[in-house]
């Protein structure tokens, strides 16, 4: 059954996701953020928010890029659409925070858009993969 496939492949991208941004938030950019927006973070991680962002980001990610690869057969094109869907998507987000905090600084609008772009990018790509590997064919 091909929903059930489309789940699994919608599972296993949303580990890739997890996994790849967890290691750049728990340790590579954890310094950067702290130093840059120190005084803006939560003491506690706000753990259904961010739940709730990766559910419905990955969505995301299928629908505007992983879908659209598997459907004209191209990584090329599932990795592209990935990183315009991060940029879009991080630029978003980090323009109004530009012009709506104190303390948002262009150095973190550039950082974490660029990470955007390589996140959604690679995950686009991966989940593109995936599919081909677990034989989705929708």
């Amino acid at each position: 059954m091909e929903i059930g496939k489309l789940l699994l492949g919608y599972v296993l991208t949303t580990g890739v996701f997890f996994l790849i941004d967890f290691i750049w938030l728990g340790t590579v950019a954890k310094s950067f953020y702290d130093k840059h927006i120190g005084e803006l973070l939560l003491d506690d991680f706000n753990i259904p928010a961010a739940v709730g962002f990766y559910l419905v980001y990955i969505v995301g990610i299928f629908i505007f890029a992983i879908l659209p690869g598997h459907e004209a057969q191209s990584a090329m094109k599932a990795l592209t659409m990935g990183a315009l869907f991060g940029f879009f998507a991080y630029a978003t987000y980090d323009m109004t925070n530009l012009a709506t905090l104190k303390g948002w600084s262009t150095t973190v609008v550039m950082v974490d858009v660029l990470w955007g772009v390589i996140l959604t990018g690679s995950v686009a790509l991966a989940g593109y993969h995936i599919l081909r590997m677990i034989g989705y064919n929708g």
